[in-house]
């Protein structure tokens, strides 16, 4: 699939970045931003059934630029010195860059690509934040329905302002995941925003039970479960035994599968994964 606008955009980018250059383009066509004087780019991370070795979808971050792909996360370093409207900016480019940078790619297109929402963006951006980014999509001629804004973990009291942000984007056309500090918030977010997917940091499963409820009330109320930085074979196969227990599905994300790179051109297989783990876990 292409997609003719976002090529006539693409053609107009400079092959190499001048003074007044917001966005341009390498010798590869991969596409790069400037934000404090600094060069940034996109890699990404595939979710995947590990039983099947499929991916389904790929998680969009913002790295320095790397020849290969081992550029450093600048959000921290870059936002500290940054006002809320520079934030705004700056999250703003990411998801340009990563929509730019994914929809170029034949082979990727038919995955869903979550794109994540900063933390200051919840009580910075005014009501029409949604708005502004389905635009963007729209004047590209890029399918907002497979794109799932991932919006940050919050705390108890700040579930007011999440529901709002949701409901912005909700209303814009976009799919909604939340993460969760636990399999606990997990419960009652399901309850509270109605999200399409749930990501649980597999290091903070320490309520089996509450993991087991989560997996199965999601998978009735048709909610995606992703669990993420999976790192190791060791916890890999507490999540197998607790799909197993619950009759669910595990999807997952992580390096014991994937380190974050430009594309993901080629699917592995069952096989291959187990190889990758194995390599990567050995010594």
């Amino acid at each position: 699939m292409t997609f003719p606008a976002l090529q006539q955009y693409l053609s107009r980018l400079h092959a190499a970045p001048r003074a007044d250059s917001t966005l341009w383009l390498d010798e590869q066509g991969r596409a790069h931003g400037r934000y404090f004087n600094s060069t940034l780019t996109s890699a990404f991370q595939p979710i995947r059934t590990p039983e099947s070795g499929e991916i389904v979808g790929v998680q969009g971050f913002m790295r320095s630029y790397s020849k290969s792909d081992a550029g450093l996360s600048l959000w921290k370093l870059l936002d500290t010195g940054a006002t809320d409207e520079q934030s705004i900016e700056l999250d703003r480019l990411c998801r340009l860059l990563h929509a730019v940078n994914f929809y170029r790619q034949p082979e990727m297109v038919d995955y869903d690509l979550y794109l994540s929402v900063h933390a200051r963006l919840l009580a910075a951006v005014d009501s029409n934040h949604g708005m502004s980014f389905r635009r963007v999509l729209d004047v590209l001629g890029l399918p907002h329905k497979k794109i799932v804004l991932q919006l940050p973990l919050i705390q108890p009291d700040q579930a007011w302002l999440l529901n709002y942000v949701a409901d912005n984007y909700r209303r814009n056309g976009f799919r909604l995941a939340v993460n969760a500090a636990n399999a606990r918030q997990g419960l009652e977010l399901l309850d509270q925003v109605h999200p399409d997917v749930i990501k649980v940091d597999v290091r903070e499963i320490t309520d089996e039970e509450a993991t087991l409820q989560l997996l199965r009330v999601a998978a009735d109320q048709h909610v995606k479960l992703v669990f993420k930085r999976v790192e190791s074979t060791a916890i890999y196969d507490r999540l197998r035994t607790l799909g197993t227990q619950a009759r669910q599905t595990i999807l997952a994300q992580g390096y014991l599968w994937d380190q974050p790179k430009a594309s993901f051109a080629q699917e592995a297989s069952a096989s291959e994964l187990e190889t990758i783990a194995t390599a990567g876990f050995a010594s």
